[in-house]
C-alpha cells in the first residue's frame, strides 16, 4: 500500500495544503487523514472513473486552434481545494466592493463621466477601448445595473496575500465546472467528505435566476427569461445548456427571437411569446447586425432598439467590457476610492501601463523578468512569460509594444500558490488560482461557488484550460 501523501514534496511557494514544516494546515487535517488511508492504485482508479463520467456527461470545452480536435474534457483533479470561512469572508468583501465600484464606473462613463472629468481615469484610455460602446452613452438601465454576472480571478502570492489578477465582466464562464465537479466528486468519491460539510454550490442556478428576475423592466415580477447562446460550436455550449435547464428557462439562438415594434419575442410552437430578460452569452459585436457586425447571424436584428427602448434587459449590459479592459485594470483601486470612499480590500497585482512613456521604457528594458499581456486578448493568449521566453519572443513583443503601446500592460511575476495535484504516476504541487462568481440583483450576492484552476504542467503559471490547465472542486467552509 502506497499512501498518497508520501509522494508529496514541499515547495518554495505558498502551499495551500501545508505550512513551511510540511504540516497540514488546520482546515486540511481531516482531508490529510483521509488521503493517508487511500492506496495509490485505488486513487488512480477513481481518477479514471471520474474523468470518464465527465466525458460521458459532455462536460467539455472547445479549443478552436488545436489541430488535434476541438472537443476536449477539462481535466479534473480529485484533491479538493479548501477555503476556510475567515478567508472566504475576506474574499466576499473584497470582490463585492470591487463589483460595486466597477458597476459605478460603467454608469459614470456612459453617463456624466465625472471620473474622467476629474482626471482619475484618462479620457483617451476609455474612448480608445475596443469594448467602449458609444451607443450606451446617455442610456439609463433599469436599476442602474450593468454587471449582473461576473467572475473575479484571484491569485495568492508567496506570503499568502490574495491579489485580484483580472476582472471578467462580459460573459464569464466556468460555473458549469463548479457544479459538475462537486456532483461527480460526491457520487464517485464520498470518502473525501468524511470530515467536511462544504457550503453547497447547487443553489447557484436559483440565485442566478433570482438576480435576472430582479433585472427585469420595472413592474414585471414574473418575467420571461431566456439564455441566448451562439450555438453548439461555442466553447461554453455545455455550460449554456446546463444553466438554462437548471434555471428553468429557454435556451435560444438568434434565429429563435424576433423584434416587432421594439419588443422582443420568442418563437414557440404556440406562436410568439414576449421576452423580458436575455442572459446573453454572445459578445457585443454579434448581438445585432443593424448596429454592430452586419454579417452576424448569431444575434437578433432590432435587439438594440428594443433594449434602448427599455422593453428588454440584456445581462450583462452592452458595453460592460470597457470596465474589464486590461488597460483599465490598474485604475480599479482608484475607482474604489473615488466611488466608495474606501481602500481596496483586495489589492491589484502591481501593473505597468505601456501607454505611459516612463513605464514603457521600464517594461522594454525588463522583458525577461515580466509578464506582458495584450489588453485585447484573454484565455492565456497574447501573453509573454518573460523568464521562460526566447530572445525572438521578446523581440516580437518589443516591436509590438512600440507600435501599439495602448494594447499592452506588464506585471511582475507573482509566484502563484500551490496545491497537491495528481500528475502522471504521483502527486505533486501545482500552481492554482481562484475564480469566485458574483451576482448583482437586488444586492451583491457572492455564492460559495468558486472555480479553482490548476496549471498541470510542472512549473507553469498559466492555468487557463486552453493552455493545458485543469480544475479542482473548491470547498468553502462555513
Amino acid at each position: 500500500m502506497q499512501p498518497l501523501l508520501e509522494r508529496y514534496a514541499r515547495v518554495d511557494f505558498y502551499d495551500e495544503f501545508a505550512d513551511g514544516d510540511g504540516v497540514p494546515r488546520s482546515h486540511y487535517v481531516g482531508l490529510a487523514r483521509t488521503l493517508r488511508s487511500i492506496d495509490w492504485s485505488d486513487f488512480q482508479h477513481r481518477v479514471a472513473t471520474v474523468n470518464a463520467v465527465l466525458l460521458q456527461r459532455g462536460v467539455t470545452f472547445t479549443v478552436y486552434a488545436d489541430a488535434r480536435g476541438t472537443e476536449r474534457i477539462l481535466p479534473f483533479d480529485l484533491i479538493p481545494r479548501i477555503v476556510p470561512g475567515d478567508e472566504w469572508s475576506l474574499i466576499k468583501r473584497g470582490i463585492a466592493q470591487r463589483v460595486y465600484a466597477l458597476n459605478a464606473f460603467l454608469a459614470d462613463v456612459y453617463g456624466k463621466q465625472r471620473i474622467l472629468a476629474d482626471g482619475i481615469v484618462p479620457y483617451d484610455l476609455v474612448f480608445s477601448s475596443l469594448f467602449f460602446n458609444r451607443e450606451m452613452i446617455g442610456f439609463k438601465l433599469p436599476h442602474d445595473i450593468y454587471i449582473h454576472v461576473s467572475g473575479v480571478d484571484l491569485i495568492r502570492g508567496r506570503d499568502g496575500t490574495y491579489y485580484v489578477l483580472e476582472d471578467n465582466l462580459r460573459t464569464p464562464s466556468g460555473i458549469s465546472y463548479v457544479l459538475e465537479n462537486r456532483d461527480v466528486l460526491k457520487r464517485s468519491f464520498p470518502r473525501l467528505f468524511e470530515h467536511y460539510q462544504p457550503l453547497p454550490v447547487d443553489d447557484y442556478p436559483f440565485r442566478l435566476r433570482r438576480a435576472l428576475t430582479n433585472a427585469a423592466p420595472f413592474g414585471n415580477v414574473e418575467p420571461t427569461i431566456v439564455l441566448l447562446t451562439p450555438g453548439i460550436y461555442n466553447s461554453a455550449y455545455f455550460e449554456h445548456t446546463m444553466l438554462a435547464r437548471r434555471m428553468g428557462c429557454e435556451l435560444v439562438e438568434g434565429h429563435d427571437l424576433i423584434v416587432r415594434d421594439n419588443i422582443v419575442y420568442m418563437k414557440t410552437t404556440k406562436g410568439t411569446q414576449r421576452v423580458d430578460v436575455i442572459y446573453r452569452r454572445i459578445d457585443d459585436d454579434y448581438l445585432d447586425p443593424l448596429y454592430f457586425k452586419a454579417d452576424s447571424s448569431l444575434g437578433v436584428a432590432g435587439l438594440m432598439d428594443a433594449y434602448r427602448a427599455g422593453n428588454v434587459v440584456l445581462a450583462n449590459a452592452v458595453g460592460s467590457g470597457v470596465a474589464d479592459d486590461k488597460a483599465v485594470y490598474p485604475y480599479v483601486p482608484a475607482m474604489i476610492k473615488y466611488y466608495l470612499g474606501e481602500d481596496p480590500v483586495l489589492p491589484n497585482v502591481p501593473t505597468f501601463d505601456c501607454n505611459d512613456e516612463l513605464q514603457r521604457r521600464h517594461v522594454l528594458g525588463h522583458l525577461d523578468e515580466l509578464v506582458v499581456k495584450n489588453t485585447n486578448q484573454s484565455g492565456g493568449y497574447g501573453m509573454l512569460m518573460g523568464p521562460s521566453s526566447t530572445r525572438l519572443d521578446r523581440e516580437k513583443f518589443k516591436l509590438a509594444i512600440e507600435a501599439n503601446p495602448r494594447e499592452f500592460i506588464a506585471q511582475p511575476i507573482i509566484p502563484l500558490s500551490c496545491h497537491p495535484t495528481i500528475v502522471g504516476e504521483g502527486i505533486a504541487p501545482r500552481h492554482i488560482d481562484l475564480r469566485p462568481f458574483v451576482l448583482y440583483g437586488a444586492e451583491i450576492d457572492v455564492p460559495a461557488c468558486a472555480l479553482t484552476r490548476v496549471a498541470l504542467q510542472d512549473g507553469s503559471l498559466v492555468v487557463n484550460s486552453s493552455q493545458g490547465g485543469g480544475s479542482k472542486d473548491t470547498w468553502v467552509l462555513d
